[in-house]
């Protein structure tokens, strides 16, 4: 059965508008959009999937970081010692959370795609690097590196798309090493190690 046939699109999005601000909340249906067109150009098989995951993606972010931390503690929800020091680092697993909880979602793959949306990880599935590509390249970004050039790969090879985002993403973090999670750099040395296998 498709994602479709159980989740009330419509309804997940006026509830989640109250939980989130315009801007966050723009982005989040840019992400939605997008999703949906990464998982047709790549030859997705439930489109619905894809939009569902970039919908709630980002559903924990605007929750007050004490809160976050709260949460996590109350959840049994594991916080790392760059997690405790940057609370606003939690919003992707804390987004499982509240994925299940408040918007019902069960689908194990929806939830994984949320929860690696933003350190990505090795060997990521499809829909995950659809979420993940999708949050970096919708129509209100702007300031990333590389954009026309990664938006037009994105359509093309997700794992060259993947590299050329996660090394990206790692010169910018350079600035603050301390924020720069151990899942994002075993994910760029994976996709460096595909992309320079096939091109080698």
């Amino acid at each position: 059965m498709s994602v479709s046939e159980n989740y009330n699109f419509k309804k997940i999005e006026r509830k989640l508008s109250k939980y989130l601000d315009e801007d966050r909340y723009q982005h989040t249906l840019g992400v939605m959009m997008t999703s949906a067109c990464l998982a047709m150009a790549h030859g997705f098989e439930d489109i619905a999937k894809a939009q569902l995951a970039g919908l709630l993606h980002d559903c924990a972010k605007c929750i007050p970081n004490d809160k976050k931390l709260k949460i996590c503690k109350k959840q049994n929800i594991s916080v790392s010692a760059i997690e405790e020091e940057n609370p606003f680092l939690l919003h992707a697993k804390l987004g499982v959370y509240i994925a299940k909880a408040k918007y019902d979602v069960a689908d194990a793959d929806v939830l994984e795609a949320i929860r690696y949306h933003t350190t990505g990880r090795a060997g990521m599935s499809d829909l995950e690097k659809i979420v993940y590509i999708a949050d970096y390249i919708e129509p209100g970004r702007y300031k990333a590196a590389h954009l026309p050039y990664i938006r037009k790969i994105a359509f093309e090879n997700l794992d060259l798309c993947m590299y050329e985002i996660l090394k990206d993403t790692l010169e910018y973090l350079e600035k603050s090493p301390n924020n720069i999670d151990l899942e994002t750099k075993e994910a760029y040395l994976f996709y460096k190690s595909k992309i320079e296998t096939i091109y080698s």
